[in-house]
């Protein structure tokens, strides 16, 4: 049976159906994407302005930063301005750019976490070796690396989509465009898309948490050898990417191993990664660690040293 593409635009069912409700939400989220930009760009420019961009772990921590910019930006605006709007919708070609942009940026940012947690690995485990092994070109093939390995992710599940024949009802149960909201418009049996979906984006996104998880439980076995002062040294860098790790992965692996259909808390559970995590980060990054406050306070005492002269 043929089926003809006959959907331009896509209607966002949004969050909540509450109007004054949305109001107050439309406030709240204007308020973490603000927090969101100011965290994430006051992390970059103190660390591009000071010696800590020569150290593997803020190189990473820095790209981190930009690819949180850069994801919620792809989907925050858009939730804000629907919540304000009578009617939320999108076309198809948008929609299409927003899934693509959306998991291309999510996957780079995952696959920079991995990089991270190298980083501590080699850190903790190979001490003597760590400048050899974490030198500027392995970091920047490692950032490269998640760029490309995220653009694949993307790419392939933008081709399913793409394949699918959207003909039926335009009301997509969300408050941006994903894959699994999409699945459930399309008009012709889903099975084999689930499959797809679940092996692109579930498969992957569990296997990399367990190798995070593993890398993890191998760095505190090591870690019996080190001093007290540097076992708190070293847990303190770790519990912040181990928290931010869990922030992004756990909502991630919930919505993107079950299949499309059931109904979920998808749409409440993704603001989690979309939101609240990018605005955390910026305080798991700095609050317990002394580098960064330090050197925030260099920053921006020179500044204002500069701005007086």
């Amino acid at each position: 049976m043929e089926y003809q593409k006959n959907v331009t635009e896509f209607v966002f069912v949004g969050l909540w159906g509450n109007k004054q409700i949305e109001l107050l939400f439309f406030v709240l989220f204007l308020l973490c994407y603000l927090a969101v930009l100011m965290g994430n760009c006051i992390i970059l420019l103190t660390i591009t302005s000071s010696h800590l961009i020569q150290q593997p772990m803020y190189y990473f921590l820095c790209h981190l930063s930009f690819m949180d910019l850069c994801y919620t930006s792809t989907v925050v605006p858009r939730l804000i301005r629907d919540l304000a709007s009578a009617r939320k919708t999108i076309s198809h070609n948008n929609c299409m750019t927003q899934l693509f942009a959306a998991h291309w940026l999510a996957g780079v940012e995952i696959f920079i976490l991995v990089s991270m947690a190298f980083d501590r690995y080699v850190a903790i485990v190979k001490p003597l070796h760590y400048m050899v092994i974490m030198n500027r070109q392995r970091c920047t093939l490692l950032i490269v690396l998640a760029w490309a390995v995220g653009f694949w992710h993307s790419i392939a599940l933008l081709l399913v989509i793409l394949s699918l024949p959207f003909c039926g009802p335009n009301h997509i149960d969300h408050y941006f465009c994903d894959v699994k909201p999409l699945l459930k418009l399309v008009c012709k049996d889903i099975h084999v898309s689930n499959i797809l979906m679940i092996a692109n984006s579930g498969v992957v996104v569990v296997l990399v948490f367990l190798i995070l998880v593993a890398s993890y439980i191998r760095i505190l076995y090591n870690l019996r050898k080190h001093s007290a002062a540097g076992r708190r040294k070293a847990l303190s860098t770790c519990s912040s990417h181990v928290m931010v790790v869990v922030l992004f992965f756990v909502p991630c692996i919930y919505i993107y191993v079950l299949p499309a259909g059931g109904e979920n808390k998808d749409k409440e559970i993704s603001v989690f990664y979309t939101v609240i995590a990018p605005m955390l980060n910026p305080l798991i990054y700095t609050l317990r660690n002394v580098e960064m406050k330090i050197a925030m306070q260099k920053v921006w005492s020179q500044m204002v040293y500069s701005e007086l002269k």
